[in-house]
């Protein structure tokens, strides 16, 4: 398991982007813990977290430069497969954001994107598939050190060139 240090930059899963503010050995129920205090940039909110769970939770460091071609890369030529069985694709979906991997945000984009150019979204997958974006943005524009509207920008024009012999078919 990574060890986080104070100041450091980390991805809790399905909120975004964290910063560790601190670090203190706590006592609970006469056992010492060693807890990450984390602020949530988006919402501003405090997470307490024991350091022995963080890796089970998912709480990782911001992805490398390297990774964000491999990303757009998936965007651009990927393949999903997309269940339609709403509650085992939902389900599914959920299951992926849990993770906080940003190849599996990733699908989950991709293939809510890909099936609202099929067939109407429900709310939930709406709400999922923006929310998605939102962490797929922020993520890349804070390693990038760019706008997250212009990196949104990017995924979508990446998705939209994917599937635009789908679009133009689906047009006819």
């Amino acid at each position: 398991m990574d060890n986080f240090s104070i100041g450091d930059k980390i991805i809790y899963p399905n909120q975004g982007i964290g910063v560790v503010e601190d670090i203190q050995n706590e006592k609970y129920f006469g056992q010492e813990f060693r807890i990450y205090h984390l602020r949530i940039l988006a919402n501003d909110s405090k997470i307490l977290v024991p350091s022995s769970n963080a890796e089970e939770i998912g709480i990782r460091r911001l992805i490398s430069l390297d990774t964000i071609p491999v990303v757009y890369e998936f965007m651009r030529t990927g393949v999903v497969e997309v269940s339609m069985n709403w509650k085992s694709r939902y389900k599914e979906h959920v299951n992926l954001m849990k993770t906080g991997i940003i190849l599996d945000m990733a699908v989950v984009l991709k293939s809510l994107y890909y099936l609202g150019l099929v067939k109407p979204l429900s709310f939930r997958e709406k709400k999922m598939m923006e929310k998605a974006k939102e962490l797929l943005a922020t993520e890349i524009s804070d390693v990038m050190e760019t706008s997250s509207e212009n990196i949104e920008q990017q995924l979508l024009d990446g998705l939209s060139d994917c599937y635009k012999n789908l679009s133009a078919s689906l047009d006819s």
